[in-house]
């Protein structure tokens, strides 16, 4: 017998099965991707695909800015870093992933997920910078 019970947990199995395979992007942690920063590591690259307020508001320091919407029409801009790791973020996630597969469409040999993206990175207490005044 099908249950409402047996519904929320078929449900739910969905959800979190599209959830894990939806971001096939190998992830980076934060510790390593701040180690790399610090040891101004130029093959890496951090992307982030927020908005420019968002972006103007805090971001990690070094990154470029590229909303999630725009990454397409700026890959003449971003193929001078097809052959780098580009570490891409947004706030939760969602537009990382837009991101990432364009990019891995588009022919970008290492693209990394930001564990977390911005609010575990704010969450964590990982530094920012800011372009507001």
């Amino acid at each position: 017998m099908f249950t409402i019970k047996n519904f929320f947990a078929l449900v739910f199995f969905f959800l979190t099965t599209t959830v894990v395979f939806a971001n096939e992007t190998p992830q980076i942690s934060q510790q390593a991707l701040l180690t790399e920063l610090q040891n101004a590591n130029p093959s890496i690259i951090v992307l982030d695909v927020r908005s420019k307020d968002e972006y103007a508001q805090e971001h990690i320091a070094g990154a470029i800015n590229f909303s999630h919407d725009t990454v397409a029409q700026n890959l003449d801009l971003l193929t001078q870093y097809k052959d780098k790791t580009v570490v891409v973020y947004c706030r939760s996630g969602r537009r990382a992933s837009i991101a990432e597969e364009i990019l891995i469409n588009n022919g970008f040999n290492d693209i990394r997920h930001l564990t977390g993206d911005m609010n575990g990175w704010l969450e964590a207490n990982q530094p920012v910078v800011s372009n507001n005044l």
